[in-house]
């Protein structure tokens, strides 16, 4: 009777620390979507149109931000920069806001397509880092159209067991050594950008004889590739695939964590550090809403959500401080100043973007694309 009472008393306080063990994950993952910065947010109502690329938020967040807000989120994704402008330039443009990248925005604030943001609405973009408001001012002057969300950097992926040299150089993107074993990334700006570097060109050159010559060292460097890729690139290197990839350090993140002989590096020529910020054009419908939607997504415990689940970097110092202390001191999340100082942005190249276009149409037809 005892050793059954005893057996019945274990037994009901495994159950128990089980059970407590449930209640302290459920507040942990409560805690996941508490508010650092005030959650008081008026019931707006109406309907948000969202404009952004894909897997690019937590989908719970916008869950989270309908409830506090009675606001109906319509999230539509894109594919490409070029889609979005095209969208954002049509007549019947519906959406309220949007997630264009650094080139993009110079653009459209010369074509006059956005809404100057008012801050007084957005309280938490006092967590966005002054250094990140440094570079994003170098393509929207006073930060007064956009605001950071993700960024980060193009660089090399390699396979530490495949390649038995120091990766320090774009050169060894043609490396006849690895042949058929190089992923080049499949965007007329990155691939240019890696050419024209370097062949020590600015990666924004508008002068014809530097374009050119960028354009013929990518077609010297077909026959060593494995191919053109984007998403595609992720499975082939963690599966050993190949030994070297043109890469954004997101994705080259995640490959690490799924791959221990993969490592990330920024060239000494230097590569492009970009960033994806949120606009208003000038067409939205509920501005309120966009402004409310926006201030939400800078909440530093709500960023730090959002960006542990994008993988991408985020310019939130509140995020920063709060989010996982591995990935917050990867140099790979987070490159150190002496890195970001060898890297820039894009800019818009204007009716320059011809030489661009021809040059890469003429690399893919040598391809066989």
């Amino acid at each position: 009777m005892k050793k059954w009472l005893a057996l019945l008393l274990c037994a009901l306080l495994v159950l128990s620390c089980v059970a407590c063990k449930k209640q302290d994950a459920a507040e942990e993952e409560e805690a996941d979507y508490s508010f650092a910065d005030g959650d008081q947010y008026d019931k707006i109502g109406g309907e948000l149109n969202v404009l952004n690329w894909g897997e690019y938020i937590d989908p719970e967040l916008i869950s989270l931000f309908e409830q506090e807000t009675g606001v109906k989120v319509n999230y539509t994704e894109m594919t490409s920069n070029e889609e979005m402008l095209i969208k954002l330039r049509s007549a019947d443009n519906p959406y309220d806001m949007c997630f264009p990248s650094d080139y993009i925005i110079e653009k459209l604030i010369k074509d006059d397509l956005l809404m100057p943001l008012d801050m007084s609405k957005i309280p938490n973009s006092k967590n966005i880092a002054d250094r990140m408001y440094e570079v994003t001012n170098t393509f929207d002057p006073g930060n007064k159209y956009s605001l950071p969300y993700m960024w980060g950097t193009v660089g090399i992926l390699y396979n530490t067991k495949m390649v038995d040299e120091e990766v320090d150089s774009w050169d060894i993107l043609w490396n006849e050594k690895y042949a058929e074993k190089i992923w080049q990334y499949d965007s007329v700006r990155d691939a240019l950008a890696v050419s024209l570097l370097r062949l020590g060109y600015d990666m924004n050159s508008t002068n014809p004889d530097e374009v050119n010559q960028a354009k013929e060292e990518l077609i010297k460097q077909i026959h060593l590739l494995k191919g053109l890729g984007t998403d595609n690139i992720r499975a082939s290197m963690i599966n050993n695939k190949a030994a070297l990839a043109v890469i954004y350090a997101g994705d080259a993140i995640l490959c690490m964590e799924e791959n221990e002989d993969l490592a990330y590096v920024i060239p000494k020529e230097g590569s492009n550090v970009w960033f994806d910020n949120v606009v208003i054009p000038k067409t939205a419908k509920n501005v309120d809403a966009a402004l409310a939607f926006i201030n939400f997504l800078n909440d530093a415990n709500l960023a730090a959500r959002n960006t542990e689940f994008i993988y991408y970097s985020t310019p939130n110092q509140g995020a920063m401080d709060r989010m996982d202390e591995e990935l917050a001191a990867n140099e790979t999340f987070n490159p150190s100043d002496e890195t970001l100082a060898r890297c820039g942005v894009y800019h818009d190249l204007g009716t320059d973007i011809e030489l661009y276009n021809s040059a890469w149409e003429e690399f893919k037809t040598a391809m066989g694309k």
